[in-house]
């Protein structure tokens, strides 16, 4: 049996932990060859540890554990001839490009919207809209070549469905992905290039889970942790738990990169945990 997305290729930014290695490695279990990129270095005022070559390197022996073939660089999404040769390279070692999976964004410092500072801004547009966007233009000559139709996947947030306080400039670019996949929708869609977001609560990696965060949500505490902003971050969701794990997204990605979901395009879909009934 091939898996789900047997003998496909999929692109994956973002790729050297969290929910870029977590997709990277359940669509290699259901068949698929990996390209993977990340920026692998630290981002000016992102307030939890950076992803680091050795990251990414353990993303690639996750998918090899596999038997699955994976193609690996650093790569910032600002730089779109980067991410093309990057892509280019992948695809040529590869032989063909179906999925893209333009996950990679950050999370930098917040405030009220009108005394964010101007780098702050720049740097969150840039990297989780403007990032997005070249990803995808990178991507797509590779998937109208192949003639083969194709799966585009952009992570954008329950804050791309609703505001919250002091992360406006996320918020912005999170609704901006929005606007992004449904413009790509109508306009690949005639070659039969899906193009579809999904749309997580608070996720078990280092963005979320960070002390950045924990003193955030229990400002009261000495030295917050997750036990302090579990309770917190449930009172979010209408399940009873605090926050979702990378799988849980994962399993989103592939089915919309499968062909389970062949009709299914300009779709939002959440793993919100009931957040949105919030």
């Amino acid at each position: 049996m091939t898996g789900r997305v047997g003998g496909k290729v999929a692109f994956i930014t973002g790729a050297a932990r969290g929910q870029g290695r977590s997709h990277a490695v359940r669509l290699a279990q259901e068949g698929a060859d990996i390209i993977a990129v990340d920026i692998c270095e630290p981002i000016r005022d992102v307030v939890y540890p950076a992803s680091t070559p050795e990251d990414l390197a353990e993303t690639a022996d996750l998918v090899k554990a596999l038997d699955r073939r994976i193609v690996t660089a650093e790569v910032d999404v600002r730089d779109y001839q980067a991410l093309k040769t990057a892509l280019d390279s992948g695809v040529e070692q590869l032989g063909r490009l179906d999925i893209v999976v333009a996950n990679a964004g950050i999370g930098n410092a917040g405030n009220k919207l009108h005394k964010v500072r101007e780098h702050i801004w720049r740097d969150m547009i840039d990297i989780n809209l403007t990032g997005v966007w070249k990803s995808v233009k990178a991507a797509v000559p590779h998937l109208l070549s192949g003639g083969r139709g194709g799966s585009i996947i952009l992570t954008s947030s329950v804050g791309g469905m609703k505001a919250l306080p002091h992360t406006g400039h996320y918020i912005a670019a999170k609704h901006g992905v929005v606007g992004l996949m449904r413009t790509f929708a109508v306009e690949l869609g005639p070659h039969m290039i899906r193009v579809n977001s999904v749309h997580p609560t608070q996720v078990n990696t280092p963005m979320a889970m960070n002390d950045v965060t924990f003193r955030l949500f229990a400002p009261d505490k000495e030295n917050p942790g997750p036990e302090d902003f579990a309770p917190i971050s449930q009172m979010g969701h209408t399940l009873p738990v605090p926050w979702v794990e990378p799988e849980d997204i994962s399993n989103a990605v592939l089915f919309l990169a499968s062909d389970e979901s062949r009709y299914v395009t300009g779709v939002q879909l959440p793993v919100d945990a009931g957040s949105l009934l919030k």
